[in-house]
């Protein structure tokens, strides 16, 4: 969490220094209106910026996932810069609009303005003729904005809505994006925050194409096809077994991908739940959380073509602690399952405490699990929820007694891992020892 908020605020500081580096901070004439002038630009600054990085980071690009550490990381930034974007581009249509209705309404005296400087460059001369459609433009994209934005922040829609109206935002950011270049005072153009500006709306761009072109993840897709299903039914977890018909550069364990099994929904994330031994072989356990997934048993066959992308993810189990303590409620261990199957063909390696808490213990689900366990020399510790209570980090200690030597790895509902945060935090586990997949499943 402290690398997104790292990012957020890098992002936002970097963007205002540049800024106020490019204005000089002149109030000249009426001092309200020159307050608007600032704001509106500044605001506008922010928005388009903080939009831009947020449509870079919809790429999926594997380059910064060591930066950010993870993809699941990315796509949290991602979602608080599209956040942030909505507050700024709300508080800059307000500035913008807000003082018009006020002299409309005989609240404020509208300035005397004197003629606006001749330009003398021919590109910014256009620029100026096309004041009024910019503004238009950016208006009606705004009203747009705003709606795909709750759209997608409203996790009451189904995630092919939530997919949909992603593409909608690529076309908004367009428009978004020619309302910004025409409108940006020309004298910024000749700073540094008119070039970042250029770079960073450039970038945005080409990344808004790739998106509506459908090509975001292009060259990390394999073609694969179901070779088995078989249902849990005990915790409704399906588990997908495909066989890869085009090249796969392996995975680690921890990482995911995102499994297309009906283009009309759209890509889906999921753990890859099985170890990679280079036999074109991968497994995902799918459990039905979502309108979409629980109609999984009764749509997909064998033999169903699937489209595989990735891998993706940085929750690896590499570091230099004596001990290992991992954490799964409910899905959350398939990305343990993995591991154990890597660990079962490993000589050696330090001991590890495996802690399964469900809600929904399935008998032949956990003798599996179990199996794994022992060949992979790991001590498990089931928990039924219903029967057992809730896991916390009393209870992990009581079990491990040199937990002050481990690092803990945990994936599963997002309370789940708050309060186990919390918890160990409070009795000074560093947080760089907790790990933690942030993706939430729909």
């Amino acid at each position: 969490m402290k690398r997104i908020k790292f990012g957020l605020i890098f992002v936002l500081v970097s963007l205002s220094l540049l800024w106020w580096q490019a204005d000089p901070l002149l109030l000249q004439g009426d001092r309200f209106f020159a307050i608007r002038k600032l704001v509106v630009n500044y605001t506008g600054v922010l928005a388009m910026g903080v939009m831009s990085f947020a449509m870079v980071l919809a790429l999926r690009p594997v380059i910064l996932e060591p930066l950010l550490g993870g993809l699941d990381k990315g796509y949290r930034l991602h979602k608080w810069l599209g956040i942030s974007g909505l507050v700024l581009g709300i508080t800059h249509w307000l500035w913008g609009k807000g003082p018009k209705w006020a002299v409309g309404w005989g609240w404020l005296e509208r300035p005397q303005r004197g003629p606006r400087p001749e330009q003398t460059v021919e590109i910014f001369r256009f620029f100026q003729e096309q004041r009024g459609l910019a503004e238009t433009i950016g208006e009606w994209a705004f009203y747009a904005f705003v709606v795909a934005a709750a759209i997608a922040l409203t996790k009451r829609f189904p995630y092919r809505r939530f997919f949909q109206i992603h593409r909608v935002l690529a076309v908004v950011y367009l428009a978004l994006v020619a309302h910004s270049v025409i409108l940006l005072p020309f004298s910024y153009w000749g700073t540094a925050v008119g070039v970042v500006m250029g770079v960073l709306m450039a970038a945005g761009s080409y990344a808004a194409v790739k998106s509506l072109r459908g090509q975001i993840g292009r060259s990390h897709r394999a073609a694969a096809e179901i070779e088995t299903l078989v249902r849990h039914p005990g915790n409704q977890v399906l588990e997908v077994g495909l066989r890869l018909k085009s090249p796969w550069r392996g995975h680690d364990a921890g990482q995911f991908a995102f499994v297309t099994f009906d283009r009309r929904e759209g890509p889906h994330p999921f753990t890859i739940s099985s170890a990679w031994k280079g036999d074109g072989r991968l497994v995902f356990m799918i459990k039905a959380l979502g309108d979409y997934t629980k109609t999984l048993p009764e749509t997909l066959s064998v033999g169903n073509p699937v489209e595989v992308e990735g891998p993706y993810g940085r929750f690896d189990f590499s570091g230099d602690q004596a001990h290992q303590i991992w954490v799964a409620g409910g899905i959350g261990i398939t990305p343990f399952i993995a591991r154990l199957q890597g660990l079962a063909g490993e000589p050696s390696h330090p001991p590890v405490d495996l802690f399964y808490s469900t809600s929904a213990p399935d008998e032949n689900f956990i003798a599996s699990i179990r199996e794994l366990a022992e060949r992979a020399r790991v001590r498990l510790h089931v928990l039924a929820a219903d029967r057992d209570g809730r896991l916390d980090a009393d209870g992990i200690c009581r079990h491990v007694p040199d937990w002050q030597a481990a690092g803990l790895w945990f994936c599963g509902p997002a309370g789940f891992g708050q309060a186990l945060r919390r918890g160990f935090s409070a009795k000074g586990l560093a947080g760089e020892r907790f790990h933690q997949e942030l993706f939430e499943m729909r």
